[in-house]
């Protein structure tokens, strides 16, 4: 089965509370057929649990391919942990590799990628949240920092499409975030609304290059980021203009949209009136991640199926998803990564 089936699937993508499932989540999502899922390290413990959780997230909505997040960039954000998986570095770290060789920079960010793509792709997960493709700022907030490739847009959006392409290559679909751009940001998203007051051009070169660069990916996710030269009242993730204008205009991104989390601060309202102001706007699916029911029923009663424009969006999506990896040798290839940075993250 395939996402053609996808006109039964609700626009959503929910997270689960623990390591297995509840009686009441089983129920739950057999109900509401999210698109799709994603996981937080309080979901893992060890391969061999993490492999049975996706295969039974995957059997409530019926679907073997069934989207599976998770939030695997490296550094400060990864959800698989020693001993049971190895540690990569910040997206930083690969821009500060080999300053004067790009190419050769492009192709650890690629290799990184890759051996990240070989790990969620044996756990039954085909989703990564990345690359971020925020261009830092300096006055910017730290929620980015070294999450960034670098610190231009020509350096993010090189090693963002290195990244991309290495977790395609191995199975797993990458998102590009947070569309069209938080590195300007003052404020964290997860605690509060940040507002940028960049003019139109500044923004244009700067914050949504990298996006536009990397217009051809399958998926992104949106900035709980007011942008006041375009939209002074909502943030991205819930204005039409920042959607159509930019995102989908000035950007030419078609792939599928979908929100930041919606539990995060930043939006107002109860959860039933986020997930439609997010829908409305223009993304195809929301995003709920803590896995509380009360909170994912709220969501789900503004939720309704995808959207006939999303649906296309969304089977376009799993044709971009391999079903044979590339051929790779997992630990040839962890040989060159770990002597690349002489060791540091072995």
């Amino acid at each position: 089965m395939s996402l053609l089936m996808g006109a039964t699937s609700s626009a959503a993508i929910l997270g689960c509370a623990g390591t297995t499932l509840t009686a009441e989540e089983v129920a739950f999502f057999k109900d509401v057929k999210p698109w799709g899922f994603i996981l937080f390290k309080r979901n893992i413990a060890d391969p061999e649990q993490v492999r049975a959780l996706t295969a039974a997230l995957r059997d409530t909505v019926g679907r073997p391919d069934a989207p599976i997040l998770i939030d695997q960039e490296g550094g400060r954000v990864a959800r698989l942990q020693p001993p049971h998986w190895r540690i990569y570095p910040p997206g930083r770290a690969y821009g500060e590799l080999v300053a004067n060789d790009p190419l050769t920079a492009r192709e650890i960010t690629r290799l990184g990628a890759r051996l990240m793509a070989h790990d969620l792709h044996v756990l039954g997960i085909n989703v990564d949240c990345a690359p971020v493709l925020d261009v830092p700022d300096p006055k910017g907030h730290e929620i980015i920092g070294d999450r960034a490739y670098g610190d231009t847009p020509e350096q993010v959006a090189t090693l963002g499409r290195a990244a991309a392409e290495g977790l395609l290559a191995g199975g797993v679909l990458p998102i590009i975030k947070h569309i069209p751009g938080h590195g300007r940001a003052l404020g964290d998203s997860h605690l509060e609304l940040p507002v940028v007051k960049a003019k139109l051009l500044e923004l244009e070169i700067r914050d949504f290059a990298p996006f536009r660069v990397l217009s051809d990916m399958p998926m992104a996710m949106t900035a709980h980021v007011v942008y006041a030269a375009i939209d002074r009242k909502n943030p991205a993730t819930t204005s039409k203009k920042v959607i159509k204008q930019v995102i989908r205009g000035s950007m030419g991104f078609d792939g599928l949209l979908m929100s930041d989390d919606l539990s995060m601060k930043a939006l107002t309202g109860d959860f039933k009136q986020r997930a439609k102001d997010s829908l409305s706007a223009g993304c195809d699916v929301v995003l709920h991640c803590n896995g509380d029911m009360d909170e994912m029923k709220a969501v789900m009663s503004g939720v309704g199926k995808m959207s006939k424009e999303a649906r296309r969006r969304a089977q376009a999506v799993m044709n971009r998803l391999v079903k044979v990896p590339e051929p790779f040798d997992p630990a040839e290839a962890r040989a060159r990564f770990d002597a690349a940075f002489g060791g540091r993250y072995a």
